[in-house]
């Protein structure tokens, strides 16, 4: 860790773990005091649905992680699927490029209590044994699932941003170094959930939102998220992502609402200390609309209050502009101000960072500023991704400077 991660990992621990005492080089950027590797989510993609099984087929999912260690494993879901899903062979190994190849010498078998098989039973889920694999920060690892009977409705990400791709005779081809037998490309990532490093990281921020946080505006293939900026700014920390597109935060839509999900997609991820929750907007301008104020306070307060019970701190992002989007009506943005209000001076939150403030236009803050707008008027360019990253690195780090939260 660089001297700038150094100075972060003092801050942060204020808000982490307030009135602890650190020595220099001892604290990852979440504040935890470690003297040996331990386990810490990498990387992570939360359920949002079901597709088509791929009998017989390897999917070779990619996914791109934010710290690195010794070792990997592999968490898998059958959170939605219907049937008992028999896994017949899961590897990792290094991308070599881009592209399905792997680099020649980094390719390993997961194994599940020894086994180099496992069936996951309807509505759960499995973690490998640890797979010995030395990974750097921001590496594309590839997680190859080859599922050889139809069992089903795959669980899977809708959204990745992320090709992947498929051998469509699968048998044997999860070991390949060589992509050449992948030759079908998906957007969506099949069964993985989870990666978690063996390392000097001991803690990690969960991103917890909708589109917005899923990452729909950003360039494909390019790791442009605001939780991939914010990794690329928090030294030695890991960040996932735990954002689904059109995901709600009072009732079920893309995905469970975000209080149904809350336990399995962030409170349980591995080393998770801090909370950044950005849901919302989608209540407000989706149908039937949430219109009372006091409805959304509520789920705030059950979430921190879920979050405090198991040691994680929780930042409160502000629901940013959506005027000229299609559902918007001057009604809803009152909702929206309200709300935001709420947020911002409620007291429910540890911290709170500003992302309405960091991407409206000044010359119409009901808008987004034109250089943060995909064209939707809701959805942020790689641009307003950085812009939200950068508030939710500068607000972790001035509340942990004052020893707020």
């Amino acid at each position: 860790m660089g001297k700038v991660g150094r100075v972060l990992a003092v801050l942060l621990l204020a808000l982490v773990l307030p009135g602890a005492r650190v020595a220099e080089g001892t604290a990852s950027a979440v504040g935890v005091v470690h003297n040996a590797p331990r386990w810490t989510g990498s990387w992570e993609t939360a359920p949002s649905g079901t597709a088509a099984p791929l009998p017989g087929a390897a999917v070779r999912n990619v996914v791109h992680l934010s710290v690195g260690g010794t070792a990997v494993r592999v968490r898998l879901s059958n959170r939605f699927g219907g049937a008992p899903l028999l896994l017949g062979a899961v590897t990792v190994a290094l991308r070599r490029a881009a592209g399905p190849d792997a680099v020649p010498g980094t390719l390993r078998t997961a194994t599940f209590r020894g086994a180099a098989t496992v069936t996951v039973p309807p509505g759960g889920e499995t973690v490998s044994d640890p797979v010995r694999l030395t990974v750097r920060a921001a590496a594309d690892l590839l997680v190859t699932v080859y599922t050889p009977e139809d069992d089903g409705r795959a669980t899977y990400h809708a959204t990745a941003l992320q090709t992947g791709y498929v051998a469509a005779e699968g048998a044997g081809h999860a070991a390949d170094t060589d992509g050449s037998a992948y030759r079908t490309t998906l957007t969506c990532w099949y069964y993985i959930t989870g990666v978690d490093v063996l390392g000097g990281a001991t803690g990690s921020v969960v991103a917890f939102g909708d589109s917005l946080t899923d990452g729909t505006g950003s360039t494909p293939d390019t790791n442009r998220r605001w939780p991939d900026r914010l990794a690329a700014r928090l030294s030695g920390t890991g960040v996932l992502n735990a954002g689904i597109g059109g995901n709600r935060l009072l009732r079920d839509g893309a995905g469970p609402s975000a209080l149904t999900r809350l336990d399995t997609d962030a409170l349980s991820r591995t080393g998770a200390r801090i909370l950044v929750v950005f849901e919302g907007i989608n209540d407000i301008k989706g149908l039937p609309p949430a219109n009372d104020p006091a409805a959304y306070a509520d789920a705030y307060r059950t979430i921190v209050g879920r979050a405090h019970a198991h040691g994680i701190r929780v930042v409160g992002v502000t629901l940013t502009p959506f005027n000229g989007f299609a559902a918007y009506t001057v009604a809803r943005e009152e909702v929206r101000q309200r709300v935001n209000a709420f947020i911002r001076t409620g007291g429910a939150f540890d911290a709170v960072a500003d992302a309405d403030a960091a991407v409206r236009d000044p010359a119409d803050p009901t808008r987004i500023r034109p250089a943060y707008d995909p064209g939707d008027h809701l959805h942020f360019t790689d641009a307003g991704m950085a812009a939200v990253a950068e508030t939710v690195r500068r607000t972790l780090t001035a509340h942990a400077a004052t020893g707020r939260g």
